[in-house]
């Protein structure tokens, strides 16, 4: 199917549509392009909400309860996991069939695992994208994104977010600590998940601290994080996880701050340059009449990466002018 084809088939709700969609993007940054110009008015209108924090905290079985949780109020759901790359095939590692198999199947709920391919911030250079086709699609009421968990490189899913949960759990005392410097302040939300453990008071205790004095809620434009204690295995916090999370829908909905709307407008221009600079950089590298001589160079030691990027961008630079 050409891409038009495709495009018809997401507008009406096509399933196998939307998955070719995402895989078009995944795979053809200038398929991307064309998808995206398509598309974009037809943005706007899901929640994206970022599910991120440390490995091991239990991210995808919350994610789970979450999709369970808005699915029994009548809610579509859309999720992206985000996870690392296979460095064979380049293909995402863990799965949706493996991850979430609670909630494989299930009617108004679509999953959908995209391999990192070697970016950073814990998300894949096409997350954007996909999020902007289940989107468009107008299927889904709230679209999650979980990013791979990997501590304060995850600051990057305040991008695609509108609102982001970070989820903690007992005895991360010391890690919160030298996370605040980075992925703490861009919580809107903290989960504490794993709350049936006797530590989990502690934890919360901590959070409550750290709001109160090391200001994290700077910048959010009236909005105080919030912090919910879940248990994704006991299912409890899990009703009020999501009530919280569509207060600051309700929040957003009400904020008529222009400035607000046009640094998320920025930052979405300013990722798409560097991605366009990246791959044109990379092709222009490639097509040089010296590639592979450097290459040979940088193998044999008589030159090191830098001075060869510097070649290239020389001779990049002067076929420019």
């Amino acid at each position: 199917m050409n891409v038009e084809t495709l495009i018809d088939g997401l507008f009406k709700g096509d399933i196998i549509s939307t998955t070719r969609l995402i895989s078009l993007i995944e795979n053809d940054f200038l398929k991307a392009e064309e998808i995206s110009r398509r598309i974009y008015p037809h943005t706007g209108n899901a929640h994206v909400v970022g599910i991120t924090g440390p490995p091991g905290v239990g991210k995808s079985s919350l994610v789970n309860k979450l999709a369970l949780g808005w699915n029994k109020r009548g809610k579509k759901i859309g999720i992206i996991a985000v996870d690392p790359s296979s460095p064979y095939s380049g293909g995402a590692l863990l799965g949706d069939r493996i991850r979430m198999r609670e909630i494989t199947g299930i009617e108004g709920i679509f999953i959908r695992s995209m391999a990192t391919r070697g970016s950073l911030g814990g998300l894949a250079r096409a997350t954007r994208d996909a999020i902007n086709i289940l989107d468009a699609s107008g299927m889904y009421d709230v679209v999650i994104v979980e990013t791979v968990g990997a501590g304060q490189s995850e600051v990057e899913i305040m991008r695609v977010a509108k609102t982001v949960v970070m989820v903690l759990c007992p005895g991360l005392g010391d890690e919160i600590q030298a996370m605040k410097a980075g992925a703490m302040e861009i919580a809107d939300i903290f989960a504490v998940n794993k709350a049936d453990k006797p530590e989990a008071i502690e934890t919360v205790n901590d959070l409550e601290r750290m709001l109160d004095y090391e200001g994290l809620n700077e910048g959010k434009a009236g909005w105080m994080p919030q912090i919910v204690s879940t248990s994704s295995t006991m299912n409890t916090g899990i009703d009020e996880l999501v009530n919280k999370i569509e207060e600051h829908q309700e929040f957003l909905a009400n904020m008529t701050s222009e400035e607000f709307h046009e640094k998320r407008a920025a930052m979405e221009l300013i990722d798409t340059l560097i991605t366009k600079i990246e791959n044109e950089a990379i092709k222009k590298a490639k097509e040089s009449p010296v590639y592979n001589e450097l290459i040979k160079k940088i193998v044999e030691k008589r030159i090191d990466p830098y001075q060869a990027a510097d070649i290239i961008l020389k001779e990049y630079m002067q076929s420019s002018r």
